[in-house]
């Protein structure tokens, strides 16, 4: 879990696209990071485990 001032920050648009850093959108974890979900890949997992991120399926389904 990222602190609360890493996560203010990175909310401010950088100067130059490249100092930007992609994080999680729902835990702010910037390691592990699946850019076509924004999600790292905990909370990924934990979403498509549930369902609830439409075109993944469990290959146990």
């Amino acid at each position: 879990m990222a602190k609360k001032c890493w996560i203010e920050k990175w909310k401010h648009p950088r100067k130059y696209p490249v100092s930007q850093h992609n994080r999680c959108s729902v835990c702010g974890r910037s390691r592990g990071y699946i850019r076509r979900f924004e999600l790292c890949r905990l909370c990924f997992r934990k979403l498509a485990s549930r369902g609830e991120i439409p075109g993944v399926m469990k290959a146990t389904w």
